[in-house]
């Protein structure tokens, strides 16, 4: 009798976790995407998804093909730089996940066109947030652009980890301004939220490649894409990468946590693996034989060294079952489906 009880206590829970309504910004994004996926595979019944035009199919086609998405994903156009657009897709939410990111490519003036914008939107998201007295967690999508770039040395010894943060002086002097504006949303993001009380987890992925949901291709996966596409050299960077999909199961492990739960909070860096341009080059080669790959670098400096990310704090959630391989094929394989590529 004690087990019956026990086992209807853990049905209802399971139900009650069901019934969160949670909220995904940037939905038409890769990782926001794949969120939504997961929540609905899942059974999560109630799903808002924010869009900046909700009659563009390129933005909402894919999303509205996940099972059972009339009932249990409602859509709702929203801007990152009108406050107050989140406002209604926020209200009576439990979880929001910030996945939604202003970018500029090749910005002339990155102060006005990307710095400024950046911050705007998030702060922007999180005022709504602010006003949901419903709200339990807002989990934040970054990147590691706003941890490992600075004047710290890095070598196969280094192990880059959550205390690192980029140097905004550091990235002026080097004009990595999308990583710069990364940096600076999560100052503001941190400063808002103990201002206002909010419950903020912050992830940390590497570049994110794997399979597309969004009919448009990305920048993480037109870096892989380029080396198939014509090029005649590789890069010389080393980073880190994830695949999207163990990137999305990350983000939904630490919304089951409370609020507080010393064990989920704060940042986690999502890394897979750390490898240079040439580590891809190889193994592209490796699986697709055939294809006419750049066989050198574009300059002849060293190569960037490898480093070590640490997996400690992220591996209570995650155990990378997506190799790096297996991440790079499913990119390729993705594309040549949408028609990015063809050979």
């Amino acid at each position: 009798m004690e087990e019956e009880e026990e086992e209807e206590e853990e049905k209802v829970k399971v139900e009650d976790e069901m019934e969160k309504l949670v909220c995904v910004t940037g939905a038409s994004g890769n990782i926001g995407s794949w969120i939504v996926k997961l929540l609905l595979q899942r059974r999560y019944n109630n799903v808002r998804a924010t869009v900046r035009d909700t009659n563009d199919p390129k933005k909402v086609k894919h999303l509205l093909r996940c099972d059972a998405t009339k009932e249990r994903l409602k859509l709702f156009k929203a801007d990152l730089l009108e406050e107050g657009s989140f406002d209604s897709a926020v209200e009576g939410c439990t979880i929001v996940f910030h996945t939604a990111s202003h970018f500029f490519e090749d910005a002339k003036d990155p102060q006005t066109e990307l710095l400024d914008p950046a911050v705007k939107g998030t702060l922007n998201v999180l005022k709504s947030c602010a006003k949901s007295p419903t709200l339990k967690r807002v989990i934040l999508t970054s990147c590691i652009a706003a941890v490992a770039f600075n004047e710290r040395p890095k070598n196969p010894n280094v192990v880059v980890d959550e205390t690192w943060y980029s140097d905004p002086e550091y990235c002026k002097r080097n004009g990595l301004w999308y990583n710069l504006s990364k940096t600076l949303v999560e100052d503001a993001a941190w400063k808002f939220a103990k201002e206002n009380n909010i419950d903020l987890v912050i992830m940390n992925p590497g570049l994110v490649i794997g399979p597309l949901l969004p009919p448009v291709l990305n920048t993480s996966s037109a870096a892989i894409l380029n080396l198939i596409n014509g090029s005649q050299t590789f890069k010389n960077e080393t980073l880190g990468f994830v695949d999207v999909r163990d990137v999305a199961s990350a983000h939904l492990f630490v919304m089951g946590y409370p609020a507080g739960h010393p064990s989920y909070s704060g940042r986690y860096l999502l890394v897979q693996r750390v490898a240079h341009y040439s580590d891809i080059v190889k193994i592209l080669r490796g699986l697709y034989p055939t294809l006419k790959l750049p066989e050198k670098c574009i300059d002849d400096r060293p190569y960037d060294p490898i480093f070590q990310v640490s997996k400690e704090k992220s591996k209570r959630m995650l155990s990378y079952p997506f190799s790096f391989e297996r991440s790079l094929k499913d990119t390729v394989e993705s594309s040549k489906e949408k028609k990015f590529i063809k050979f």
